[in-house]
């Protein structure tokens, strides 16, 4: 069968370095990082007291006092960044099919403030089951997916994709896929995470898996740098528009580019470490260009996962290497973590948002934080350090992994009749 075209037609992104999408593009230009003391509660006892919170933000100014108590903060994020998308793509949901229209949004882990505080609550209080009513509904992963259905009326397929630090790049993946096999028309998908609690810093500090270096938050993600010491926890959300071509074309959307590739794969080899060569992140941008029907030396940029972590930072440019060979010399990477931290579940839609304005503006944002070459990785690899820079291209390539071995890679294109 003939697949069908997939563009995207809507942006929305609620980030620690900018509540909207220009204001979040605005700060990548600029390298700014969102890295500060935390706030969300009183971190003086944890090794980590600082991470990539959202700033200026009010839920207040978007919900009322009611829908508050059911909504967790993850799932406040994922319907914000739902709305801001479906309000970019001018999408009247009265002249749309609602049975066509899906929403899959992810989380790599969901409610975790609410499951913290619920069962705090519980021991507080000796062990007096006062449970709130809401607290699975608010608690489970895929119900910002429903919520969002149920906010805009969409009736098509509607789920969550949960794999980790790459869920809402399977989100991306399978609503691409929805679209060109012609099951549905349009997805609203992405990601929310808001794990920036007791329990995820407390978590993530047993894996010593996060920065802690509390004197200078600010230079504390360093994706690729000798001296980095783990990645900075991010929170928020980002949504996207993914419609098929003839149906944006029909009622005159505005498009950023379009969705062309497409690549998923399981290292089958540590429940949290990647593969030490990358080969399961070398095989999914494999698949992605091959599924784009281009060339390796096509892709002229690639928004790496980067985390800033120090064995993940050392695989991906194997995998980058191994892949691309000489081309590999020619691509501009970044890892746009260095700004944002990392936000779980949502970190995919994020760097999706900034790899498609990359193409837009013509322009790729640095990878700030860098002090030190690490002998380890190739340094003849162009990792945008610093400061970014112009470039005209076509294709940019999105690489998001997670613990348990998942890999995925979405390419873009520049738009074109």
């Amino acid at each position: 069968m003939e697949l069908k075209r997939v563009v995207v037609t809507g942006l929305g992104a609620l980030t620690p370095i900018g509540n909207n999408v220009d204001d979040y593009w605005d700060s990548l230009v600029k390298g700014k990082s969102g890295a500060g003391p935390i706030t969300n509660f009183d971190a003086s006892k944890f090794n980590t007291r600082f991470a990539c919170e959202l700033k200026n933000f009010d839920s207040k100014e978007f919900f009322d006092r009611k829908e508050l108590r059911k909504y967790d903060p993850y799932a406040q994020y994922g319907m914000i960044a739902a709305e801001q998308c479906l309000k970019d793509s001018g999408i009247d949901t009265e002249e749309i099919d609602l049975d066509r229209a899906g929403v899959i949004w992810a989380s790599g882990i969901g409610g975790l403030a609410t499951f913290t505080k619920e069962v705090g609550d519980f021991v507080r209080g000796n062990g007096t089951p006062h449970f709130n009513p809401f607290f699975i509904p608010k608690m489970i992963a895929d119900i910002a997916s429903g919520n969002i259905s149920i906010k805009f009326g969409f009736r098509g397929p509607n789920f969550a994709t949960v794999s980790a630090c790459a869920s809402s790049a399977n989100s991306m993946i399978d609503a691409y896929n929805y679209i060109r096999l012609n099951k549905a028309d349009l997805f609203i998908c992405g990601g929310s995470e808001a794990a920036i609690e007791i329990a995820g810093v407390g978590g993530f500090n047993a894996m010593r898996a996060i920065s802690t270096r509390n004197d200078d938050p600010l230079t504390a993600s360093r994706p690729f740098d000798k001296d980095r010491d783990g990645f900075v926890l991010g929170e928020g959300g980002a949504g996207l528009l993914l419609e098929e071509y003839e149906h944006a074309k029909k009622r005159g959307a505005n498009i950023y580019a379009e969705v062309v590739g497409a690549g998923l794969t399981a290292d089958a080899y540590h429940m949290t470490a990647p593969h030490p060569d990358g080969y399961g992140a070398m095989k999914a941008m494999e698949f992605a260009i091959e599924d784009a029907g281009i060339s390796i030396h096509d892709i002229a940029h690639i928004n790496t996962h980067g985390t800033s972590t120090p064995v993940g930072d050392i695989a991906e440019p194997k995998a980058i290497v191994s892949l691309f060979g000489e081309a590999a010399y020619k691509i501009s990477i970044n890892s746009t973590k260095s700004m944002t931290g990392h936000l779980l579940g949502a970190a995919g839609a994020v760097e999706a948002i900034a790899s498609i304005l990359a193409i837009q503006n013509s322009f790729i944002p640095p990878t700030i934080n860098h002090f030190t070459d690490d002998p380890d990785i190739d340094n003849k690899l162009d990792f945008t350090f610093n400061k970014g820079r112009e470039r005209v291209f076509d294709y940019a390539l999105s690489n998001t992994f997670g613990f348990g071995g998942h890999n995925a890679s979405v390419i873009f294109k520049k738009f074109s009749e």
